[in-house]
């Protein structure tokens, strides 16, 4: 037993020897791996979540949006829509009504964008109280219009219609028709509408500036005043 025990120990110390100073190096083992590197001082480890450019994927864009989206309107075509009309002129006034017409739109503060503009119209209607048959009738009908609130009038005293009273004078039948009513509502019940060619003076407010609020309470106060009519400037 002492000999076996001998014969393993020695073995195993010529084995040892024979793997370490003896056997050939493997073909596959590299004994100096580090002094083969390509730029060992530009390596470096990368840490965890981190990644090579080239293996990283582009992130995809956002898809354009759809062509059914509605796109803001540009800054021009804002302009041109909130771009206020150049003028507009309502009318027409007698020289005794223009003031009064003036009055009505002292509300809105126009200051210098009102103006006027003066006209000769030719007339073919016109409403009347036929005459009186004299200056003391024509005057005690003129006291009775006034008693009723109605102060447009004048005593017309040429020949063919002299001491008859003329409230007011229109180009069309319609317009007239138009006054006749507002007379009636008044109380006025003697009035008639009737034909005349006669050229009157006509007034013209104008207003400039005028944008789309503006022209909403134009509106509305030229539908105050019957056979009245609002429009662009000419």
């Amino acid at each position: 037993m002492r000999a076996l025990f001998l014969f393993v120990v020695l073995a195993n110390i010529a084995f040892f020897v024979w793997a370490r100073y003896i056997a050939p190096a493997e073909a596959t083992a590299d004994p100096a791996p580090l002094g083969r590197q390509i730029d060992p001082d530009k390596l470096r480890i990368l840490g965890p979540g981190e990644a090579p450019a080239a293996l990283q994927k582009p992130v995809p864009a956002p898809p354009a949006a759809t062509a059914t989206a509605a796109a803001p309107p540009t800054p021009a075509a804002a302009s041109a829509a909130a771009a206020p009309v150049a003028c507009m002129e309502w009318g027409s006034f007698t020289l005794f009504d223009a003031p009064r017409a003036e009055k009505a739109l002292e509300p809105l503060a126009l200051g210098g964008r009102l103006g006027q503009r003066r006209t000769e119209e030719k007339a073919g209607w016109w409403v009347f109280i036929p005459s009186m048959g004299s200056r003391q009738g024509a005057q005690k009908k003129a006291s009775e219009l006034k008693a009723l609130g109605v102060d447009d009038y004048f005593v017309v005293l040429d020949e063919e219609f002299r001491w008859a009273l003329s409230l007011g004078v229109f180009r069309s039948e319609e317009a007239a028709q138009a006054r006749l009513l507002a007379l009636r509502a008044q109380g006025v019940r003697s009035a008639q509408i009737g034909p005349r060619e006669t050229v009157v003076p006509k007034v013209w407010l104008q207003v400039k500036g005028v944008d789309a609020a503006l022209e909403a309470r134009l509106k509305e106060i030229a539908r105050q005043v019957d056979g009245s009519e609002l429009r662009s400037c000419s």
